[in-house]
């Protein structure tokens, strides 16, 4: 049986309890975590700084146009989600995703483009030098290993393929666990962006 569970939330900075279902606590952070500031750029080579977060929520994923596997289908359980979210008439026009690149080398943002294409208008790729990347990473608790070389320009990056949520407000709010299931990632955005207004 599902129990209500009243949970401290910060809201503008206002600590304010609200109750949480018990499905919400394995995705919620007890205390939301304010980014700070980073320097980064899109697919269209424009400055991905943190104003970009800034009025909407931001669904963000790491990986790597190169990915074999868990990108792919991740970004399609993330276009998924839009579909269902567009059916239930969410505000669409205030939620983006973030495929932030962890492989900075041949993730340019031409590739970028090429790739995100494919995904839609509220899809943006990011990337960027290593050590920004490091830093806005490290505010996620997102973690990425560029592994050796099987061929000259061929090797694989084992990241975190968790699907982290960003508030209005700039503030990492929560972050989706694999396996990612497109109705659940819905439903609890749903009940988390109800929470948060």
């Amino acid at each position: 049986m599902s129990a209500a569970i009243v949970f401290y939330f910060f809201v503008d900075g206002t600590r304010t309890r609200r109750p949480a279902s018990d499905e919400l606590l394995g995705v919620l952070r007890p205390e939301p975590k304010g980014l700070t500031q980073f320097s980064l750029i899109d697919q269209e080579g424009r400055p991905f700084e943190l104003e970009r977060f800034s009025g909407n929520w931001s669904l963000v994923f790491f990986g790597y146009t190169f990915c074999p596997d868990i990108c792919p289908t991740t970004m399609a359980t993330l276009v998924s989600v839009f579909s269902q979210l567009a059916a239930q008439q969410v505000e669409m026009d205030r939620l983006q995703v973030f495929f932030v690149s962890v492989d900075p080398a041949r993730d340019t943002p031409e590739v970028l483009r090429g790739y995100m294409h494919y995904f839609g208008k509220n899809f943006t790729g990011v990337t960027g030098e290593k050590v920004q990347l490091d830093n806005f990473a490290r505010q996620f608790g997102a973690g990425y290993l560029i592994e050796p070389e099987r061929a000259p320009g061929e090797y694989l990056v084992s990241h975190t393929s968790s699907i982290f949520l960003v508030g209005p407000n700039r503030r990492l709010l929560a972050h989706f666990s694999p396996p990612h299931d497109s109705t659940t990632i819905a439903e609890q955005f749903r009940q988390i962006t109800t929470l948060y207004q």
